[in-house]
């Protein structure tokens, strides 16, 4: 496909949900799965693949809820196994039966799994591929396939590796995925491997699936590119299996601002959009609750960091002595010496984003920078946490009303004998309130004290208690942010408001994790009320 402008058409499949799962220490909720969706969303991708519908309930309900409103969501799955029909494949038909844009089967593509692993023979092999495809084509869905281990197969047997693609394209399959499953190809491997397969397959119809064993995922995908495939796979800051896969974070902005490939081919993705990309790695970090690579290209806190001497000498005369693109191209900032002026810009751009319409010259936005700057160097990371970044923004330029104000709150957490005599620990919590110069005070009991608090805040908010009737907590995580008695304690809280559907995040930071949930739920409430409908 070739665009107005001449340009070739980019595809980028994002399979953070489904091969990202399978990274250490990674177990995403139906909640997080929708966040994740709706971040891919909002950058740009074509394609986000959710999962292997029926595989386990947090797939099959993140299927049930979740649709995405421009990107092709798309379920994985198997191609038939050999001695059925497509018809008769339980698990086949578990796949089809979700309500999804397009599908994308796994197929052996090299011979010793086939004998293996499937315990089959090659032709059966062939079979499964060309009546799965025919069987989603038959639905009017998008059918892909992804040749496992096909690059370690080619070597072991080019004429059966090349066959599984020509079987899959000839059944009618949108795309053909070529995986470097092992992730140990180097780039050289890719360019001359995928250079037979275009001779099979029109590159238009191929993609390319990397893993990053060797360090070279994202080269790999990039020769891959230049071999002719159309399509690339990836994840959200490189997570997968191992060592990961390729990095849709620093895949993106070399697409699209380096010539080699921006003078040649579009992706969905904008320019605009570009410059949030930062914003969206930082939240997905958050999500996942690890810290933010500092390291990364393009995003990272160090990407544009230069120590004082010769370097930071010559930024200050000429950015690009230096710099390989613009910060700001990116979401990120440059950090020398007089770096506010690119500070200034990015919270400009997203205070846009919010909403927030402000003039440049307006001097509150000195005194946000400087209080985001502040509250930063406390710990304090605002990616994830749009709602207390704009509740912050909103109340330094004079738009939020004091709801209430919070005087004092107590938490007592005991351990004892319940009337069945088991031995449970409860805890108490006790809020008083300030709403309207009216002092009020609640009490509430929960399974721990941040329950307990949250019960407590929401228990009697006078005039403002039906705003938040639809509000639940319902995801928290905690950091500890530096070690020892003393440690920095950094709590996120995803709050969903089942009236209209919205969801927010909002960040507390403090050496007390009790203060640290305290401070984010009075954010959470704030923003709800805020949001709220004025009567």
């Amino acid at each position: 496909m070739t665009s107005d402008a001449g340009k070739e058409r980019l595809y980028l499949f994002d399979t953070t949900l489904r091969d990202g799962a399978q990274t250490s220490g990674i177990d995403f909720s139906v909640n997080e799965k929708i966040v994740v969706a709706e971040l891919l969303d909002r950058l740009g991708v074509d394609y986000v693949e959710g999962g292997y519908p029926g595989a386990n309930p947090t797939d099959s309900e993140f299927f049930e809820e979740k649709r995405t409103r421009s990107a092709k969501f798309t379920a994985f799955g198997m191609t038939k196994r050999a001695g059925r029909s497509a018809a008769n494949d339980p698990g086949l038909q578990q796949v089809l039966a979700a309500d999804t844009d397009a599908f994308c089967f796994v197929a052996k593509a090299w011979d010793y799994h086939v004998k293996v692993a499937l315990g089959c023979t090659n032709e059966e092999n062939l079979e499964g591929i060309a009546e799965t495809v025919k069987a989603a084509v038959a639905m009017g869905r998008e059918a892909m396939i992804d040749c496992e281990h096909f690059f370690d197969g080619y070597r072991a047997n080019p004429e059966y590796a090349l066959a599984c693609a020509r079987t899959a394209y000839e059944a009618g399959a949108r795309w053909i995925v070529l995986c470097d499953t092992n992730g140990g190809m180097l780039p050289d491997d890719i360019r001359r491997i995928v250079g037979e397969v275009v001779k099979v397959v029109p590159g238009t119809h191929l993609g390319i699936h990397t893993h990053d064993d060797t360090g070279h995922a994202v080269a790999n995908s990039l020769a891959a590119v230049d071999a002719g495939v159309r399509q690339i796979q990836g994840t959200l800051n490189g997570i997968g299996e191992r060592c990961g896969n390729a990095n849709m974070i620093t895949l993106i902005p070399t697409l699209l601002l380096k010539a080699a490939y921006a003078d040649r081919f579009e992706i969905g993705v904008s320019r605009q959009k570009l410059a949030e990309i930062t914003s969206i790695s930082h939240a997905f970090d958050e999500i996942i609750n690890r810290s933010p690579d500092r390291h990364a290209p393009y995003v990272g806190e160090t990407a544009f960091a230069t120590k004082a001497g010769i370097h930071a000498s010559a930024i200050l005369k000429d950015p690009s002595t230096y710099e390989h693109v613009t910060p700001e191209s990116v979401g990120n900032r440059r950090r020398v010496l007089v770096s506010d002026q690119a500070g200034k810009s990015n919270l400009i751009g997203e205070l846009e984003r919010l909403g927030i319409e402000v003039s440049k010259t307006d001097t509150r936005l000195d005194r946000l920078l400087g209080e985001v700057k502040q509250r930063e160097a406390e710990g304090y990371a605002y990616e994830a946490a749009d709602a207390s970044f704009e509740l912050l923004a909103r109340r330094i330029l004079g738009e939020v009303p004091s709801f209430f104000e919070v005087k004092s709150f107590r938490v007592m957490v005991e351990r004892r004998f319940n009337a069945m005599g088991e031995l449970t620990t409860m805890s108490e919590a006790v809020v008083k309130l300030d709403i309207d110069g009216e002092s009020r005070m609640s009490v509430a009991e929960g399974n721990g004290p941040v329950n307990a608090l949250d019960k407590a805040m929401r228990k009697d908010l006078g005039k403002y208690q039906a705003a938040i009737e639809g509000l639940e907590l319902v995801d928290y995580k905690v950091r500890i942010l530096n070690g020892g008695t003393e440690a920095v304690t950094r709590v996120l809280i995803e709050s969903h408001d089942k009236s209209t559907h919205r969801r927010w995040f909002t960040i507390g930071v403090s050496s007390n994790i009790v203060d640290a949930s305290f401070q984010a739920l009075v954010d959470s409430i704030n923003y709800a009320l805020m949001k709220a409908p004025r009567t």
